[in-house]
């Protein structure tokens, strides 16, 4: 009898041990790096890293959200014995892939980076299975491989990774992580493999079938968040959360109410679809929407700005040299432009429309008249020589301007109606003011039922550019097209102001004041 009760102690032990185990939160600790003015991203370069997933069961092809701005990694570990990687935890992407040590010679980014090495682990299995995810820039593709995954203090047996032997452009070349761990729903993964989340749920190895993003954006603070599995640190945010339901598969697709703010309208009018997207850190919308969001909080595009700016310092310069030669001639003379950039067709197709367009007496030039005008594949050219091509811009319209008698007050005056023409063009980066944050409205965004606030200090980034501080609207357009879009992505600016909780068990999103 004894013997028995010893028994059934030291089961019952076991089991209790067990359960305590599976109990406890997985805590990941996050890195964090500055933000550069680089990683903040035109709507054409975004677009262009923007990728086509094709859902596992063949249907339609599903957007893989940008992760190549991400601030936030966290380690990860594949094989026996763990061989690390530093991965961004992406929701808006559900593979894992890392670089193969069967990579290109040619692949710089492959070699910049860790890499797995099947021979080096005691529990690789072969898969073989080729694997490709297409960017507009190329396909970064590889092959399928299994073996044991490590994450905090899980171990995930046989999980399914892609091994990248070829990484396109030069995009991952300065990235600061390795590969990508996804997040997201098993539709979008590519080949059908179980994203790593899954399996952890499969195996037990999670107390429930939920996880959570703390996001320290605290510019002083040690560390750089906190990725928890399992559940919720209670530590990490005030109140209750607001749950939104996942109105779609795939990614984490919610439904938002409205975006508000103070003298602009239309922003979600009737409400719209909006992603929470750990892999991204800007908040981005429709390209008009946000072109008004950032009108109404004070902030106008870098290429305009930059326009006005050159325009001031060298207008005088411009009228005098122009008279004693050849106007082609005149922005390389004055060291605006070079050889090269003055055989640029872009450049001469934009200057000459520009003129045109203001020419023909509009006050103002609307920005569809304008796409129509410039093809998008010069219009995508203009952030390459910005200044040479607004030298050429100048040239033009100066030619025409003095020929019809025009004062240089004048001539000024028309030139900075054609410098806010240029909004559109080469980036939806916006520059603000640093020291004007104060007097700039606070942005709300609606979800289910509840108003989300977002102050200034919050929206507006202050990065590096070239050793200075440099503040830019968080807030970025880039039309996705149906049936995705339109699309908001509430990127690593909201989630680091709400603390965000993504139940996969009961397919909703959670939000709470981060702490």
């Amino acid at each position: 009898m004894n013997m028995m009760r010893s028994t059934s102690l030291i089961i019952a032990f076991c089991c209790l041990l067990s359960v305590c185990a599976q109990d406890q939160l997985i805590k990941v600790s996050l890195d964090k790096r500055p933000l550069s003015l680089d990683q903040v991203s035109s709507p054409q370069r975004r677009a262009e890293q923007l990728g086509l997933l094709q859902s596992a069961d063949g249907g339609e092809d599903i957007p893989i959200l940008n992760f190549l701005d991400a601030q936030y990694y966290g380690q990860i570990g594949l094989g026996s014995p763990p061989q690390n990687f530093l991965v961004v935890f992406d929701t808006g992407s559900s593979n894992l892939w890392v670089p193969s040590s069967q990579c290109s010679w040619f692949s710089i980014a492959c070699d910049l980076h860790h890499k797995y090495h099947a021979a080096n682990s005691a529990t690789y299995t072969k898969n073989n299975t080729k694997f490709a995810i297409q960017y507009g820039s190329g396909s970064l593709s590889g092959f399928l491989s299994n073996d044991i995954m490590t994450l905090g203090s899980l171990e995930v047996q046989h999980q399914t990774f892609a091994e990248a032997t070829k990484e396109p452009g030069l995009a991952f070349v300065a990235a600061k992580f390795d590969g990508i761990l996804g997040l997201g729903f098993p539709e979008i993964a590519v080949t059908g493999a179980v994203p790593p989340f899954n399996n952890m749920i499969d195996q037990g190895l999670v107390k429930d079938p939920v996880f959570s993003f703390w996001l320290n954006r605290d510019v002083e603070g040690r560390q750089g968040g906190e990725l928890t599995l399992g559940g919720v640190d209670p530590a990490h945010y005030k109140g209750e959360h607001v749950w939104a339901p996942v109105t779609r598969r795939g990614y984490w697709q919610i439904a938002m109410d409205s975006v508000k703010v103070p003298g602009a309208s239309g922003s979600c009018k009737g409400g719209c679809k909006a992603i929470a997207d750990s892999g991204t850190s800007l908040l981005v919308g429709p390209s008009d929407e946000v072109a008004a969001i950032n009108l109404a909080i004070g902030a106008e595009g870098v290429v305009a700005a930059q326009c006005r700016s050159l325009v001031k310092a060298y207008l005088p310069q411009l009228i005098k040299v122009i008279a004693t030669m050849p106007p082609d001639q005149v922005c390389a003379t004055i060291g605006l432009c070079d050889a090269q950039q003055m055989s640029d067709p872009a450049r001469k197709l934009l200057a000459q429309t520009l003129v045109q367009a203001q020419q023909s007496q509009q006050d103002q030039i609307p920005r569809e008249v304008l796409k129509q005008m410039i093809p998008a594949e010069h219009a995508d050219r203009v952030g390459e020589s910005t200044q040479c091509q607004i030298c050429e811009m100048a040239v033009n319209y100066v030619k025409v301007a003095l020929a019809n008698n025009e004062t240089e007050t004048q001539i000024e005056d028309k030139l900075a109606g054609l410098c806010d023409s240029l909004s559109f063009l080469g980036s939806s980066q916006a520059v603000v003011d640093c020291d004007k944050l104060s007097e700039m409205p606070d942005v709300s965004f609606t979800i289910a039922g509840k108003e989300f606030g977002l102050t200034p200090e919050q929206y507006i980034l202050k990065v590096d550019a070239g050793g200075e501080a440099q503040c830019i609207s968080g807030f970025m357009g880039l039309d996705i097209p149906a049936p995705a879009g339109p699309l908001w992505i509430l990127g690593d600016i909201f989630l680091g102001a709400y603390h965000t909780v993504f139940d996969y068990g009961n397919e909703r999103v959670g939000f709470a004041e981060a702490a």
